[in-house]
């Protein structure tokens, strides 16, 4: 399988994003965002989904974090639209269930090439610190639209919402990994009976 990385740029009034990733890391994880929750979460995701991520995002974060947050979904998902390429010979299909302390999330992720997004979460407060967690599904949402997938995060259980959100991140960061791994019975061959995603 060739290498699987990609670097992205998004460059609007708003936002001005850099993200290069590559599917077949070891985990690390470099972010200047100015989001510190959201690089946190993210760290979340390069750790357990053995991605090498790096992260340089400015943008108009006096106004307040939404178009930072959404933007770095949006790029996110380019990012990974680009590394995949044609989906020959992966598991397409990822999985995990991840609990912390009180705390248990399920994601399941589809690389269908249809943009899906179901996202059952009742946070138990408006705000993490400083941040909005409405902002985490305008996240979810734009790495949908472009990564072209297929996504389902449910928190089944939670009371603290740092808990309810790093399980979220935790279990989307071991369903990336588990539906890009190179399939050894799909070598080559499409994951659909369409012969195309």
């Amino acid at each position: 399988m060739a290498e699987r990385v990609a670097t992205v740029s998004r460059d609007t009034h708003e936002t001005q994003i850099q993200v290069r990733i590559n599917l077949d890391g070891e985990g690390h994880f470099q972010s200047e965002t100015g989001v510190a929750f959201l690089d946190h979460m993210l760290d979340q995701v390069a750790r357990h989904g053995l991605i090498d991520l790096e992260i340089n995002a400015q943008g108009d974060l006096h106004i307040d974090d939404h178009h930072t947050v959404e933007d770095l979904g949006i790029t996110l998902g380019q990012a990974f639209a680009q590394a995949i390429g044609d989906k020959r010979g992966i598991r397409r299909y990822g999985h995990a269930y991840v609990p912390l302390d009180e705390a248990l999330s399920r994601v399941v992720v589809d690389f269908s090439g249809r943009p899906g997004l179901s996202m059952d979460v009742e946070f138990t407060r408006a705000n993490i610190g400083r941040f909005d967690t409405q902002l985490f599904w305008e996240f979810f949402q734009g790495f949908v639209n472009h990564a072209q997938v297929t996504l389902h995060i449910d928190n089944l259980k939670g009371f603290n919402a740092h808990h309810q959100a790093e399980t979220i991140f935790k279990a989307f960061g071991r369903a990336l990994r588990m539906a890009v791994e190179p399939d050894p019975r799909m070598t080559g061959r499409m994951p659909s009976t369409k012969g195309s995603l």
